[in-house]
Formats: C-alpha cells, structure tokens, sequence
C-alpha cells in the first residue's frame, strides 16, 4: 500500500503486481446545524522490475449552513527504485489546491535518496531526504519559484493481522517557509477488502501568505477503507 507522502516499502515475493485502495469519509448534521463534510481518497500501486509505481488522489470539503470553509485537493505520482540490500531512490510530483490557504496551486517536485531501516512483517521504518523544487502561485501577490530540501519518515506496526498503526512524518523547507505534515492513523480489517481507519493529519506553514487566518490545519476522520 503506498504511504501517503513517501514511497512506500519494497514489495515482498509474493505481492501482487498492481494494488490499489479507496477511502471515503463522509457526515452529514441537519437540525440546529446544518453541515456536510467530505473526505475521499484513492491510491495505485504497482511494479516493474525495481521500480514501485505510485498514483493518489485526494479531496476535501466541508460546508455549514451553505458555505464552504474547508476544499482541498491533491494529486501525486511517486516512483521507487530499490537497489539491494535497504537503499533506494525516489522521486515525486505533487499538485495542491487548497482554497483557505492562501495559494492559488502549489506544484512540487522532489527527488532523493532513502533507507528501509526496517522490512518486517510487523514492523517497517524508513527514512528518506532530497532537494525538490516548489512553485507557489499566489492569489494576491507575484508566484514563487523556491529550492526545496526535504525529509521525512514512515513508520508502520501491525498489532495484529489486520490491525496497523502508521505514522508518518515530512519536513519542506524553503527560504519563505517550512511546510510540516504529520499522518496518524489506525486501520482495522473488518473484511478481507474492507476495514475502518481512525486518523489524524496535521499541516504547519511556517509562514503562509498574509491574507491566511491559521498556519496549521488539523484533520481527524473516521473512514472505511476498501483495498483490492
């Protein structure tokens, strides 16, 4: 399964070649307050050889009392190509829109080197960093083209069959800002395909555009999760 941010660990021999899940969340409050809220996600995964392929998609929305005040979106594409032994090197592109931001879009593209410092079957970590470049197109001032230098972890244990516990961790820091994401989360198999996911993400803009109310958004879902 490819981890949100990272790429995700080597397949072992007998993975299938092409896997893929989808995420929905989604509420619905009528009476006294009247709000939706709207979370899906999806993500492909499949080999060639060395090389891990990687797709995902994402969407949020939230609205109350007829307006919107939360419409975020992604698209990622990743690829990892593994060496012998723990070494690997990546590569991703990343497009963002999120509309209380203060950012029209955000495209990045990042690549580096990593290390599988754990490969189990209960435990994984694994530890990746690389320069990127980020455009910034802003709403009310002049875009901006930024070196990036990035960082990040992805940790995973598995209580039992079926039940993991993930933390995810990424660091991009530019000379405007220093953009922070934490993923936490807890996945329970109900079925084979289907399971139920309690999760938690954080985004920290060190210093977003001045017309931005809040530098940090917090996120907590409870979603099903359909894998195949």
């Amino acid at each position: 399964m490819a981890n949100p941010f990272y790429a995700p660990p080597p397949p072992d021999d007998g993975s299938p070649n092409f896997t893929g899940d989808a995420e929905l969340g989604f509420t619905h409050l009528s009476g006294n307050t009247d709000s939706q809220t709207l979370i899906g996600k999806t993500r492909l995964t499949w080999l060639t050889g060395n090389l891990t392929h990687s797709l995902r998609g994402e969407v949020r929305n939230v609205t109350k009392d007829g307006e919107t005040s939360a419409e975020q979106y992604l698209l990622a594409g990743r690829e990892r190509f593994d060496f012998n032994g723990p070494h690997y090197l990546f590569g991703f592109a990343r497009w963002e829109k999120d509309r209380f931001a203060g950012y029209d879009q955000q495209l990045s593209v990042i690549g580096g080197y990593g290390r599988q410092l754990l490969a189990g079957d209960r435990q994984s970590l694994s530890l990746e960093a690389g320069p990127g470049y980020r455009n910034d197109r802003l709403r009310e001032y002049d875009d901006q083209q930024l070196a990036v230098a990035y960082t990040a972890l992805a940790y995973r244990f598995g209580f039992a069959e079926g039940t993991d516990f993930e933390q995810e961790m990424s660091v991009e820091y530019t000379s405007e800002n220093t953009t922070s994401r934490s993923f936490t989360a807890l996945t329970a198999r109900v079925t084979p395909r289907i399971s139920m996911r309690l999760s938690h993400e954080i985004k920290h803009n060190s210093q977003p555009p001045p017309d931005t109310i809040e530098r940090t958004d917090n996120t907590t879902s409870a979603s099903l999760l359909y894998r195949w």
